[in-house]
C-alpha cells in the first residue's frame, strides 16, 4: 500500500463525557468534538507534555477541546470546571494515543 493512500484531513470527532458522575453532576452527557489526528510536531508536544508536566499538557489540550464547528471551546477567558477539564483532557489524550 502507498503511504499516501493513508494520508487524510483530519476529521472531527465526537466525543462523549458519559461517566457516572458527569452524568450525576449534570444529568445528561456532555460533547465536546476534537480532530482525529494533529500534525506531528503537536503529537510530540502533547507525547513528551504527558510524561511529565501534566499541567503543559492540560494547555496542550484546551486547543483540542472544540465544538461541533471545529471552533475552541476554552478561547476568550472561557474555563471548565476543574473535574469537567480532567476529564475531557483524558478522553482527548486515549483518543489521540489510539
Amino acid at each position: 500500500m502507498e503511504l499516501n493512500k493513508l494520508a487524510t484531513k483530519p476529521q472531527l470527532i465526537k466525543i462523549i463525557l458519559d461517566d457516572e458522575e458527569t452524568l450525576e453532576m449534570y444529568k445528561e452527557a456532555v460533547e465536546f468534538w476534537c480532530y482525529d489526528r494533529q500534525p506531528i510536531a503537536k503529537f510530540v508536544k502533547f507525547a513528551v507534555a504527558g510524561q511529565d508536566n501534566f499541567e503543559e499538557l492540560i494547555v496542550l489540550c484546551e486547543d483540542l477541546i472544540l465544538d461541533k464547528d471545529g471552533k475552541q471551546v476554552l478561547a476568550d477567558g472561557k474555563v471548565l470546571p476543574a473535574q469537567l477539564l480532567m476529564k475531557a483532557v483524558n478522553k482527548v489524550v486515549e483518543i489521540l494515543g489510539k
